[in-house]
């Protein structure tokens, strides 16, 4: 058993990622904190490192030296955030500074163990790097036993090198009641900072909760290196609990459900509205989802819970693309969702990808008429990203070059042999953006944007191979 402290960090350091320092909309760790509850929950003692918010790299470097010269842990663990996209998205930035983590407590002398999608997906790396062990699937239970100090060999849900080779552990199921979780550590955060970072760029404070693991969905495209395509959500009555606790403790003005899919039943989603209705726990929030779940039922009660705001994983205009990605919805739904969305007054917002195989200038057409018929409030654009272990990374992985991630999120580097280049796809995305966010007319510069469009089409015809 460790008697030292368990020292947790992560490895997203918002100003190394230069959309995300535009954005400025940092988020509490929250599968960090989780970790950190269930240590305590058994009387483990833990501290805390947060690189996310420090100024500079240089500082976070110097941060957390004196943290190890300061709590003298037994034990490092790089725990990133599974509820953040940005984990999901494997970006070297953050694979470096994960890196950097394993090395500074390889020379304190203190042993380092890794939880991640990225770590997951390659093991080797990370091992190489000087962790001692990846922990893959769900973290928490994995993560105790290795606290309790139980042989590695013993404890499923580990990788580790023996003899030059990797070892995989038993795999460990997923934990299928996650009202047995406590609350996050939120005590852990600076919240004074979090707090001043949102205020200071936008006027308000949001917070982060998750109400369930997983996605029972098949997008091909979609990596799911935690937890496959297993689903398990809290009862109602205990998300709308926290979001009692977070209002009372914290007072946010608003929060974000980092669920990759928030309400997926219909009844679980009435309860939730009954719920924080009957005990007034409403705080606005902002939720992903997909077309097809937003009927105008879930719509009306989702309202009801104070729900301001859902991204959908739209992707595609062309119903031909939306197939090939298997994606499981129409078109239909897509127009479909955003009235069933305006009707309850709820901003509707789109995900959409270009880029994926089979896609041409009169499937990408489709997809800017379908945004411009439907007026979604706001759009995230992507290039389609091959990540191990989907179908998608099979169908292009022989196109693909020695790079193989993106270095921070708004790179939008087509990564394989696409019909288009970056440098067209870059500005196809500047130009929906400005016409979506400019209004009905297009804003200002959306002309000039869509003439650079209409010359690279013209101009470039195959993307080149990072």
């Amino acid at each position: 058993m460790l008697t030292r402290p368990v020292l947790l960090t992560h490895a997203n350091h918002v100003r190394s990622d230069a959309k995300q320092e535009a954005r400025m909309q940092p988020y509490p760790p929250l599968q960090t904190l989780l970790a950190a509850a269930v240590l305590r929950q058994h009387d483990f003692p833990v501290s805390f490192f947060d690189p996310a918010l420090l100024p500079s790299l240089s500082e976070v470097q110097a941060g957390f030296v004196e943290t190890l010269q300061r709590d003298r842990p037994g034990l490092v663990v790089v725990c990133d955030d599974d509820f953040n996209f940005l984990t999901k998205m494997c970006l070297l930035h953050n694979r470096n500074l994960a890196f950097w983590f394993a090395q500074a407590a390889q020379e304190a002398g203190v042993p380092a163990i890794v939880h991640g999608s990225d770590s997951t997906d390659r093991p080797a790396i990370y091992l190489e790097a000087g962790f001692a062990a990846v922990i893959t699937g769900e973290v928490e239970d994995t993560l105790l036993e290795c606290a309790q100090d139980k042989a590695i060999h013993s404890i499923a849900g580990l990788v580790f090198s023996r003899g030059g080779a990797l070892n995989y552990g038993a795999t460990r199921k997923s934990r299928t009641n996650l009202d047995s979780l406590p609350l996050p550590a939120w005590d852990l955060v600076d919240m004074a900072r979090y707090r001043e970072a949102w205020t200071s760029a936008h006027g308000y404070f949001s917070l982060n909760m998750a109400s369930s693991r997983g996605c029972p969905f098949h997008c091909n495209w979609c990596a799911k290196p935690i937890h496959g395509n297993s689903y398990h959500a809290r009862s109602s009555q205990s998300v709308a609990a926290e979001m009692l606790f977070l209002r009372e403790t914290y007072q946010p003005d608003h929060i974000w459900f980092t669920d990759d899919i928030f309400a997926l039943s219909p009844r679980w989603t009435t309860e939730f509205a009954d719920e924080v209705c009957r005990i007034g726990a409403a705080i606005p929030f902002k939720m992903q989802s997909r077309c097809d779940l937003m009927t105008a039922e879930s719509a009306a009660a989702l309202r009801r819970a104070g729900c301001a705001e859902v991204w959908m994983g739209a992707e595609s205009g062309s119903q031909k693309i939306l197939d090939a990605m298997d994606k499981g919805i129409s078109v239909a739904d897509i127009y479909q969702a955003r009235e069933n969305l305006r009707a309850e007054g709820i901003r509707a917002c789109f995900f959409l990808q270009f880029g994926y195989p089979g896609e041409e200038w009169n499937e990408i057409r489709e997809t800017i008429r379908m945004v411009r018929e439907t007026a979604p409030d706001d759009v995230g654009i992507s290039v389609s990203y091959p990540l191990p272990g989907t179908r998608f990374h099979q169908i292009v992985a022989a196109q693909l070059g020695p790079r193989a991630n993106w270095q921070d999120s708004g790179e939008l580097r087509m990564m394989f042999q696409g019909a288009y280049t970056t440098e067209f796809y870059r500005a196809l995305a500047d130009a929906i953006h400005l016409e979506v966010r400019g209004g009905s007319t297009g804003g200002p510069n959306a002309a000039d944007a869509w003439a650079k469009v209409h010359e690279l089409l013209e101009a470039c015809r195959f993307a080149e191979v990072a």
